[in-house]
């Protein structure tokens, strides 16, 4: 414990002769009896007094002890013992009993006695070794590196002795330091702020061009002379790296350009040259609009007009044969479209909608045929088309479904061999459904005759809708009754089956 918060007591029972005796000093802050060593001392010099048990009784008392009592002391640094009768006009602290200022009498003797004890220091469980009497414990604590103290700089922070370089060094807000760029002097607590702000420390430039300079300079650096510093692109506004500003301004698609033609319009942008040019320059060279039925005329685009009424009569006639090569080239895309949609595998199935309504037209047009798509026995091979009479011709007519296969002019006619000599087959589709009963088709097949003028190579003047030439086939492929009997009409149509026999060497 602190020498100031020492206490003393002790509990006598004694006259006055024992003022003088050589007690040893009680452990320090804790109010007690006698030891029995002590009260061995005391029998030695007063007899067998009864020690312990109070009767006229006598106590010591530290000034620390002492001093809420009595008020006039003040308190001092150093042990100071009373002698304190029990007769007085206030409470003795210890017993409760009345005391008197003019009994309270300095105990120097004693006093010495505690002073004198062999004391460690009171910080030895955190690690000071000091040893020493009692008397020295306030000057050790005057140099003790584990002594509590405040900081010199009022800043109030309570620290160790030992651990007050390092704060007053580094921690103590209130500490004095010194920037090393500016030579100002700040508090600790002013130099943080300082830190980072001092304008004449040398830093890097903070849009990485290398460069180095104090803090003060680097606000002009940063606007007028650093090559990696931001500036907006005058025409287009965009932001750009200084140094690649001047790359940019030759790809700007709003910087100003001057029109090639010449023409004066002052500051064109890039981006709107292309439409400045094609729509708007007077300068500029444009094609006639004839230019796709044949003039070649090009004039620049404020002379175009008068090239128009000067020319009116030769761009007609331009125009008339333009739409004379456009009729052609319709003609011939149609015959391609044709081609396109005929069949190349040596198959036709050629489907006769409104059946009713023609069979009544061919019975009241005599002779009147029917023909279907044109379609080819192969790739590159011959062209063929099936014709019908649906109310008969020649010994069928009246009664019968007459059928008959054509020979029509071909693209590859004159890479074939002649006359046409293939089997062909003509078959009447029963429409009935499978899952029911097995369709009866009506089928016939023939080998073409050699000598039927039909199968010679046709001349390329034959018109595919001839009806003056007729085919070869059946004139009563199948009566009028048969057909009612099955489902050979359904749905108001019939369906016409021509098949050719092609070798497989042929076609390939």
């Amino acid at each position: 414990t602190h020498l100031n918060s020492a206490r003393f007591i002790f509990h006598v029972t004694m006259d006055t002769e024992a003022a003088s005796l050589k007690l040893s000093p009680p452990v320090l802050c804790t109010p007690r009896t006698l030891t029995d060593r002590e009260k061995e001392l005391y029998r030695r010099r007063l007899g067998d007094v009864e020690v312990g048990v109070i009767r006229t009784i006598q106590h010591r008392l530290c000034q620390m002890c002492l001093y809420p009592q009595w008020q006039n002391i003040g308190r001092v640094d150093v042990v100071q013992i009373y002698w304190v009768n029990s007769e007085g006009v206030f409470k003795c602290p210890e017993d409760q009993l009345p005391l008197d200022y003019a009994k309270i009498y300095p105990d120097p003797e004693l006093e010495q006695q505690i002073l004198a004890l062999a004391i460690r220091c009171i910080h030895s469980e955190e690690g000071c070794r000091w040893t020493g009497q009692m008397k020295q414990l306030q000057g050790h604590f005057s140099t003790c590196a584990f002594n509590v103290i405040p900081c010199p700089n009022r800043c109030s922070v309570k620290l160790t002795r030992r651990d007050l370089p390092d704060h007053l060094q580094h921690d103590c807000p209130k500490r004095k330091v010194k920037c090393e760029f500016c030579g100002s002097e700040f508090t600790g607590e002013a130099y943080e702020n300082h830190q980072g702000v001092c304008p004449q420390e040398s830093v890097y430039c903070e849009n990485k061009c290398g460069a180095r300079m104090m803090r003060r300079l680097l606000s002009q650096h940063g606007m007028a002379e650093c090559p990696k510093r931001t500036q907006p692109c005058k025409y287009c506004g965009k932001e750009f790296v200084f140094d690649t500003i001047q790359n940019h301004q030759y790809h700007c698609p709003r910087f100003p350009v001057q029109c090639p033609n010449q023409c004066g319009t002052p500051n064109i942008a890039r981006e709107d040259l292309a439409n400045h040019v094609k729509d708007n320059c007077g300068s500029a060279l444009v094609l006639c609009p004839f230019k796709d039925a044949g003039c070649k005329h090009r004039c620049p685009k404020l002379a175009i007009g008068r090239h128009l009424e000067d020319t009116t009569k030769s761009h007609l006639t331009m125009m008339c044969n333009l739409v004379g090569r456009q009729r052609q080239e319709i003609l011939e895309l149609r015959r391609e479209m044709e081609e396109l949609s005929v069949g190349h595998d040596g198959i036709l199935i050629w489907k006769l909608n409104d059946y009713s309504r023609k069979l009544q037209e061919a019975k009241i047009r005599s002779n009147h045929e029917f023909f279907s798509p044109p379609f080819y026995t192969h790739r590159y091979g011959y062209k063929l088309q099936v014709s019908a009479f649906l109310n008969g011709n020649g010994s069928g007519e009246g009664s019968h479904l007459s059928v008959y296969i054509r020979v029509l002019p071909g693209e590859y006619d004159n890479l074939l061999e002649w006359p046409f000599s293939y089997k062909v087959t003509f078959s009447l589709l029963d429409q009935s459904d499978p899952s029911l009963s097995k369709p009866q088709h009506i089928t016939e097949t023939f080998n073409p005759d050699p000598n039927w003028k039909n199968f010679q190579k046709p001349s390329s003047t034959r018109n595919s809708l001839d009806e003056s030439t007729l085919g070869f086939g059946y004139p009563k492929f199948i009566s009028h009754e048969e057909i009612k009997k099955r489902n050979y009409v359904r749905d108001n149509c019939i369906f016409i089956k021509a098949s050719i026999e092609i070798p497989q060497k042929i076609m390939a």
